[in-house]
């Protein structure tokens, strides 16, 4: 009968305690999300923490350090996935490949990831969230989801390629800056470029533009925010530690902040497409956090507008 790995029963069982320990200080009550996870391996499909399995999967039994039993079937989807979606009897759930067959590569950052995936799954939980993204109108008709990677954003479209690298860049004057005398005016100068961006696209595209921050650039900037809180306020596992390609939380955490401060300065919005609103939103996130640092309180009572938490409730 197959089994996991052991390496990547540590790899499961370390981001099972990092979001333990975790996830509650980043996001007020991101515990009560599911943790279920299926692990891509060339031959199989393994199913950790999920309360309803489908027939097709087959028990292998209770695993002591993954805290759960562990299913099986053959194999379906791509060893180097990682995303979050109802793939298993309508639960969202974690559809990961081994780190070494993902993007990321190596332990530390793919753990982080499945954290990023984890988040997800705290959004897909809110009660009525299916209903909310369909009431922003923009599927035009598709039911499959794929609409949030394949909406027609004009990406080549002169004048937004212009505007969004102005305000990219000043968004990240506004990063270097923070904790800085000159914070606010490049906070403001932000927000001047931001507003000017807007005004390049039609108000169902700006819309698109900013779901996208909300859901994936703020998933990136919890990717961020859980390896920085690891440094301090946290022991990796003996185990995790003792991996080879084991890299210190410090290390992940200054990748991804520099990470994020490069993808601003240099990424092409017609040619990165997409891939350039989790920076963009993750940037917003951590200049949030100096601007507003209470905003995560608005951020499932005010959806999909990003742009909106610079400003004070109405009423204060």
């Amino acid at each position: 009968m197959p089994h996991i790995s052991e390496i990547d029963r540590v790899r499961l069982a370390e981001a099972f305690r990092l979001g333990d320990k975790l996830q509650d200080h980043v996001w007020e009550g991101w515990h009560k999300a599911p943790f279920a996870v299926l692990l891509v391996t060339p031959d199989c499909e393994f199913l950790v923490r999920h309360p309803h399995p489908t027939e097709e999967f087959v028990d292998t039994g209770y695993d002591r350090l993954l805290h759960s039993r562990v299913y099986y079937r053959k194999r379906q989807f791509s060893t180097s996935f990682l995303a979050t979606f109802p793939a298993v009897n309508g639960l969202s759930t974690i559809v990961v490949g081994q780190a070494e067959s993902t993007f990321v590569k190596t332990s530390t950052p793919w753990v982080v990831t499945v954290l990023h995936e984890h988040f997800h799954q705290w959004q897909d939980s809110h009660p009525k969230i299916f209903e909310e993204i369909a009431a922003l109108d923009l599927a035009h008709g598709d039911t499959t989801g794929m609409w949030m990677l394949n909406y027609p954003f004009p990406y080549g479209k002169p004048e937004v390629n212009t505007a969004f690298s102005t305000t990219a860049k000043a968004l990240a004057e506004a990063l270097k800056a923070v904790k800085t005398p000159e914070f606010a005016e490049k906070v403001a100068a932000f927000r001047t470029a931001q507003q000017q961006f807007q005004q390049t696209m039609s108000e169902e595209e700006y819309r698109y533009l900013q779901f996208q921050l909300w859901k994936e650039g703020v998933a990136r900037y919890t990717e961020y925010r859980i390896a920085h809180l690891a440094t301090a306020q946290y022991q990796p596992g003996k185990a995790f530690v003792a991996l080879r390609d084991f890299t210190p939380y410090s290390q992940v955490a200054a990748d991804l902040h520099d990470g994020i401060a490069k993808e601003l300065s240099t990424m092409s919005l017609e040619q990165a497409q997409r891939v350039v609103f989790y920076a963009y939103g993750s940037a917003q996130a951590l200049v949030l956090d100096a601007v507003n640092p209470h905003w995560h309180q608005r951020y499932l009572h005010e959806k999909f507008r990003l742009d909106t938490y610079f400003a004070s409730p109405k009423g204060e």
